[in-house]
């Protein structure tokens, strides 16, 4: 009875997690990935949970969480012709074998390689949303198909191993290649669902639960973390939609580009001083 007590700080927090997220998805069109992971990092070390098994969890929680609003997402886009199922169909061989490879890989190494890896993910993204917005196309088309088979694999590696869905490395990088912009979101939907369901399912079968682990974690995701963020986030999206339709989008974008920016040096930091 004590230790469930216990975890009423880690359930409140979860709360206020689902909440940030939501809000900040619907205010800046972010995946939930690139919030969702660096809340839950800092969130479960300030519970007593190892920084390497903190990113192990928060990974594959925010996995787990992409693939039901991704589904969601997918469904609304399709009904709006956002998404190039041509594009869909070559791409998603090279998505889903590189999630399965690239789980097991992140399942292998050290969880600061993870971190690191985050966090420079997360300035580069930064960067883009403060000196590319709005920017024109670097080239007029896509390249050919050994050239598109080496994006998708860029992708689909790269996002499961830090947790994050196909929008936040796949959106800016079809933009480069002149996609639109409404079908390289809506496109890139697909690609989280094709990264974050192998991911999850590979982690949860060859993860085992660390040590320090919070209550209720199975395997390496956290089922009340899980439970409470999907709600919340479907919940407090529209909200941030609305805050966001009452404020200047290019100036938000550049506030949450720094927040990123920050967050992203500071993992840096917490990392090269480990």
């Amino acid at each position: 009875m004590t230790e469930i007590i216990n975890q009423w700080p880690i359930i409140a927090a979860l709360i206020a997690t689902g909440i940030f997220a939501g809000i900040l998805a619907g205010l800046f069109g972010v995946g939930g990935g690139i919030v969702i992971v660096p809340v839950l990092y800092f969130l479960l070390q300030g519970f007593g949970v190892s920084p390497e098994s903190a990113m192990m969890i928060a990974t594959a929680t925010s996995l787990a969480t992409i693939v039901p609003t991704s589904i969601s997402s997918i469904r609304s886009h399709h009904a709006k012709g956002n998404i190039d199922l041509a594009l869909i169909k070559y791409w998603a061989p090279f998505i889903l074998v590189m999630a399965v490879v690239c789980s097991y890989l992140a399942h292998s190494i050290r969880g600061n390689a993870l971190v690191l890896m985050f966090a420079c993910i997360a300035i580069l993204v930064s960067l883009n949303m403060l000196f590319r917005a709005g920017a024109p196309a670097l080239v007029s088309k896509l390249p050919g198909k050994f050239g598109q088979g080496i994006m998708a694999s860029i992708v689909g590696g790269l996002s499961v191993m830090i947790g994050i869905g196909g929008g936040t490395i796949g959106v800016p990088m079809l933009n480069a290649f002149n996609v639109r912009a409404h079908v390289a979101v809506g496109t890139a939907a697909v690609f989280g669902l094709l990264i974050a369901l192998p991911g999850v399912i590979t982690l949860l079968s060859i993860g085992t639960t660390p040590a320090d682990a919070p209550l209720g974690t199975w395997g390496l995701v956290n089922l009340p973390a899980f439970i409470l963020i999907i709600p919340l986030t479907i919940l407090f999206a529209p909200i941030g939609v609305k805050i966001g339709s009452k404020l200047d989008q290019k100036q938000l974008k550049r506030a949450f580009a720094v927040v990123l920016m920050i967050t992203g040096i500071r993992m840096l930091i917490q990392t090269l001083g480990a």
